[in-house]
């Protein structure tokens, strides 16, 4: 059983809703008066139905009515639905919601607001502004994805770098007095507004230029308002500065002087300099969970990471005042030189430059899905200066092949740890992408569960679906349950896969044949609709 969620996680309301009416659907053996009289929406018969409490499977019928699931169990032939699913041999779980997802903000756009990537996951909530990013005011973008109805489940997060640029730009400075109250009070205004938690990134600038008490000071207030969270892409994943360890104790030491749950965002150990301390980590979470602290984390299913040349290699001083800044210091020969020296450990921090995948190269987009150190040979020059090279023409995102499989395994197996994408929304086809916008979910189901055994099938929907509703206060929601809103998915164990590379990674999942969003169909017979049945989801709302 999770532990209570201020000591480790709070009691989930569809969970107490089905202690209290006895559910459970090994016991759900006859039929309910309802279902002899009810007729519904949609009826969904005959697949394994796993309730996203960690749960076995077990073979059950699942009805919907308007925007809620009415039925679990045996629901009689007589009864009748607009869609019928015959979902014999298949498996049927809540729709998973995404902890870390850079859909915005083309999700505020009419052209991908439809999350057709997204959808094909099995993913029917996404978390927005991870990493502290987003805008420091909420309101504009709520407005805007409201607007043009998104295809998904969206809920707001607000984003410390968000905020902190608002108020400070990007600069290398501790904050006066008044710009932290005014740092707050953008916080106090996106709670208010309706953003589920706070989120930080310590790693990427201006935040890599704040101290631990400016990220208490913040979830502070954000740990005012019920069912608050802080999650953090941790100040570093690997042996930058203070080191990954140190940067999971001071997301502990945050939760341990606020009291809010913390979570350590897409946790790796990136790099072979700190290949192997995935034990030491877990020893601490644990150890802070033992203390009565709640602490979780979430992982993507890759060895590989996505950055940008500029975070990965540009150490934190010399990126002070963003990319025309850092462009103009490497053109100046004497502080090239400084911020070279600097580069060549971070570049073996990233296990060298073959490691590194080029992504978006606007300025050179024939670069895309080539190493470094290929690009350097071509180019007759070391590794570094072609890095400096395309950092004074704009810099790239990169696929960074840098972590263990041990390590990604023992994190994935621990029982606080959630699924993520960190995947962007972007249109098929265009630009370099890492194949997890289009494949996280469905590769750890085909890879970790059914091919490698790592997980349980139950373990990793439950990671997916009614782990982070708990964690995160997404009320009726990552369960099957009568109550609950109808994020429902029916999927086929025996062709759900990533088909999305390294190399080609504009590629659709497959193995998802039904969902449903909030009770409407998003997916028929293997294909996104075309109707649009997402929402904004607001706390406490």
């Amino acid at each position: 059983m999770i532990p209570d969620r201020r000591s480790a996680s709070p009691p989930n309301p569809i969970r107490r809703r089905l202690l209290a009416a006895g559910f459970a659907l090994s016991l759900m053996s006859g039929v309910s008066a309802t279902a002899l009289a009810q007729d519904y929406d949609v009826l969904i018969r005959g697949g394994l139905v796993f309730d996203g409490t960690g749960a076995e499977g077990k073979a059950a019928d699942v009805a919907i009515k308007g925007e809620r699931i009415v039925e679990v169990g045996t629901i009689p032939a007589t009864a009748t639905a607009t869609t019928v699913v015959d979902a014999t041999g298949k498996y049927v779980s809540p729709g998973f919601i995404d902890p870390h997802s850079h859909a915005a903000p083309a999700i505020e756009t009419q052209e991908l607001a439809a999350a057709i990537p997204v959808l094909y996951q099995g993913i029917t909530t996404v978390m927005i502004n991870p990493d502290g990013g987003g805008p420091g005011d909420l309101a504009p973008q709520i407005a805007d994805i409201e607007t043009q109805t998104p295809g998904v489940n969206v809920v707001p997060m607000i984003g410390h770098n968000g905020v902190r640029r608002d108020i400070m730009g990007l600069e290398n400075r501790k904050p006066t007095a008044a710009e932290l109250a005014g740092m707050e009070a953008l916080v106090k205004k996106a709670m208010d507004l309706g953003a589920f938690g706070f989120s930080s990134g310590p790693f990427y600038i201006p935040g890599k230029y704040s101290e631990t008490s400016e990220l208490v000071a913040l979830a502070k207030v954000a740990n005012a308002y019920p069912g608050a969270f802080h999650i953090s892409h941790i100040r570093d994943e690997s042996s930058y500065d203070v080191g990954v360890l140190g940067a999971v104790e001071e997301l502990i030491e945050v939760s341990r002087q606020t009291g809010i749950p913390g979570i350590v965002t897409h946790m790796k150990m990136l790099g072979p300099s700190v290949w192997g301390q995935s034990e030491q980590a877990v020893a601490m979470i644990n150890a802070a969970r033992a203390e009565g602290l709640s602490i979780w984390g979430d992982q993507y299913p890759y060895a590989a990471s996505g950055s940008s040349l500029q975070a990965s290699l540009v150490p934190g001083w010399a990126q002070e005042g963003g990319q025309d800044a850092i462009a103009k210091r490497l053109q100046n020969p004497e502080q090239r030189a400084l911020i070279r020296q600097e580069m060549v450990a971070n570049l073996e921090r990233r296990a060298g430059a073959n490691a590194i995948m080029i992504r978006n190269f606007r300025a050179d987009p024939s670069l895309n899905g080539m190493r470094l150190d290929e690009i350097a040979r071509r180019n007759l020059q070391d590794p570094l200066d072609t890095a400096i090279d395309m950092l004074i023409k704009g810099g790239s995102s990169i696929v960074s092949f840098n972590m263990n499989e041990k390590d990604v395994e023992l994190l994935m197996k621990q029982p606080w740890m959630m699924t993520s994408s960190d995947g962007a929304l972007v249109a098929f086809g265009e630009g370099g992408e890492h194949p997890r916008a289009y494949g996280a979910y469905p590769r750890k189901f085909r890879r970790y569960v059914i091919e490698r055994e790592v997980l349980s099938m139950a373990q990793a929907i439950h990671a997916s679906t009614g782990l982070p509703a708990q964690v995160f206060g997404i009320t009726d929601r990552g369960v099957i349950a009568p109550g609950a809103f109808a994020d429902v998915l029916v999927f086929n164990p025996e062709t759900i896969r990533d088909v999305a590379t390294y190399q080609e990674p504009h590629a659709y999942s497959e193995g998802m044949e039904y969902i449903f969003v909030n009770g409407q169909t998003a997916l028929s017979q293997g294909k996104v609709t075309e109707q649009r049945h997402g929402r904004v989801l607001r706390r406490g709302q």
